[in-house]
């Protein structure tokens, strides 16, 4: 059940006309009362004698009993609650009860405060009620609201309870500020798929992916198309910054800036500026890639040395690693290719919530992952497909592990909303992955089921050799063929297969892998620095038989390659 409460307003009848009212897309059906502060409240909804002008002057009776100039001018106080869509519809009853129980925890209309201000509660949904009240008492004291919206959501935890009803996690005060209903409104009669703020804070977000200054984040702002005003002290020190959507206009036709700190509480200059503070790393990974799929390959390395932090780090160590994975996500979102680009953006915006919490991140142990970004932005789009898609394919499959020790991490921490953004944020990742993946993937399983069968057995051999424990499971998987031709190509250039089988798989959990010859294939293809894309092989390197200096030519067609699934 989501509480939300909504800008303050000035004007009760315009409020009430809209609740009453057929909704934007004529939506609401039959309005009514469910609840008051006084059982004999009109219903304009249900009582043909009952009007919108009586409801309003009941309601602001008390503030009109105030001196002109003592009177507040956004005095209505604007509340919704919904239920998730798979709870039980509720009773006109129920609803009451909830409304009740709403105002009286958020400090409306406390229990047993027969001066407290005065709320109704409107119904034209079955999953959602609107509760409006004006924020003056009958006694003329203004009502004590601090914290409202974290009361209305601890009394929502409780309802949930009582009630059966989905349980929702609990916030914590580190989420972005959702649009208000009049944004989502405009973007709705705009024809907009987001509301100006948030795709204000997506811009922002990639924007200052892999930046490693001030100066190249607003150039960054610029490019995309914003029109950004920065707030200059006397000193001409920049102490701020305003973004706003060219075309997003207020009914002056001016543009309507957002600050970055309304965006998300990390976009606000001075947490910007914190991660400008470390400086780029003095490693020679700082040099940007040459192309998208080198850098794919250094993000996929830099990911993995992350999740071992995540798995085994200090706790500011985690939530800086946990941070610059959102970067990396927005990078990777940016520059990826036509078919995986609507579910990594998917990703990188559910995960945007994992990355803030309060544990404060200690800056610097990111560098890696801050520069993997920063590659990928500089390296340019990637095509999607031969080795840059393979290569993404590999990215996108460290990515998930990340992701995924990234809600383990939260969930121990009792970060309820982040750990759920981080399923969710994997969710997207998994259906990338499947994308990304289908061609490579499929190709090496061709290659691999074109081994002479002396070749094959001997990876086999290897395969139990160096994972006894996984061995059948990954024998069993379709993607066995693609993990043998792997082993040959580890093989043949001259590494120990199962050696480096061994290391691939003791560097992290693999039983509840959807596939664990996937994960393998790709630890194995970047450890021994081998093209992602089986085609970028030369025909030697999975065909060669030792010992008989036969090779047996694979088939190039894709006749039957199976569906990858993570």
């Amino acid at each position: 059940m989501i509480p939300s409460i909504h800008d303050r307003g000035s004007e009760t009848i315009g409020l009430i006309h809209y609740l009453y009212g057929p909704g934007t897309k004529e939506e609401h059906i039959d309005p009514h009362l469910v609840a008051a502060f006084d059982p004999l409240t009109p219903d304009p909804g249900r009582d043909p004698k009952a009007t919108y002008e009586q409801l309003q002057r009941l309601l602001d009776q008390p503030v009109n009993a105030l001196p002109a100039g003592k009177r507040p001018e956004r005095h209505v106080w604007h509340l919704s609650v919904r239920a998730a869509p798979e709870d039980p519809i509720l009773s006109d009853e129920g609803w009451a009860a909830i409304a009740r129980r709403t105002v009286a925890a958020t400090g409306i209309a406390p229990d047993g405060d027969e001066a407290a201000c005065r709320w109704a509660a409107v119904r034209h949904a079955d999953d959602h009620i609107h509760i409006i009240a004006t924020l003056v008492r009958d006694d003329g004291r203004r009502p004590r609201l601090h914290n409202e919206a974290r009361r209305a959501q601890a009394e929502c935890r409780r309802i949930e309870a009582d009630y059966n009803l989905r349980r929702v996690p609990p916030g914590d005060g580190t989420a972005a500020k959702r649009p208000t209903s009049a944004e989502r409104h405009k973007a709705e009669r705009e024809g907009r798929e987001q509301s100006a703020r948030e795709e204000l804070r997506e811009t922002v977000r990639r924007a200052v992916a892999g930046a490693m200054s001030e100066e190249e984040f607003f150039d960054r702002l610029a490019s995309a198309g914003l029109l950004v005003r920065k707030r200059v002290a006397p000193s001409s020190d920049v102490l701020g910054y305003k973004v706003a959507l060219p075309d997003d206009r207020n009914s002056d036709k001016e543009p309507v800036f957002y600050a970055g700190s309304t965006l998300a509480p990390d976009l606000s200059l001075p947490r910007i500026r914190k991660r400008f503070s470390a400086g780029p790393p003095d490693t020679p990974s700082a040099q940007t890639p040459s192309g998208p799929a080198t850098a794919r390959r250094q993000a996929a390395a830099a990911t993995w040395q992350a999740v071992l932090v995540v798995d085994h780090g200090e706790d500011a160590q985690v939530a800086a690693h946990i941070a610059a994975a959102g970067e990396v996500l927005d990078a990777l979102a940016k520059t990826s290719a036509a078919h995986t680009r609507a579910q990594l953006r998917e990703a990188a915006f559910a995960f945007e919530r994992a990355t803030r919490s309060h544990v404060q991140a200690e800056t610097g142990h990111d560098r890696a992952l801050r520069q993997a970004a920063r590659n990928l932005v500089h390296s340019g789009p990637a095509l999607g497909r031969g080795e840059d898609g393979a290569t993404t394919a590999m990215a996108i499959d460290m990515l998930f592990f990340l992701v995924t020790a990234a809600a383990h991490w939260h969930a121990k921490k009792n970060h309820a909303q982040q750990a759920a953004a981080a399923q969710e944020a994997a969710e997207h990742l998994r259906a990338a992955y499947r994308a990304a993946a289908d061609i490579p993937l499929g190709a090496l399983y061709q290659r691999g089921r074109h081994l002479p069968q002396p070749l094959r057995q001997r990876q086999t051999a290897y395969l139990r050799q160096a994972v006894p424990e996984l061995a059948e499971r990954a024998l069993a998987e379709p993607g066995w063929f693609a993990l043998a031709a792997t082993l040959a190509d580890v093989e043949a250039a001259g590494h120990d297969p199962a050696g480096l089988l061994a290391e691939a798989a003791g560097r992290r959990e693999l039983a509840t892998a959807d596939s664990v010859t996937d994960v393998l294939v790709w630890r194995l293809r970047r450890m021994a620095n081998l093209p992602a894309d089986a085609n970028a092989m030369p025909e030697r390197a999975t065909t060669a038989v030792p010992g008989n200096g036969r090779t047996a030519r694979p088939s190039t067609g894709r006749g039957d390659q199976p569906r990858r699934a993570r």
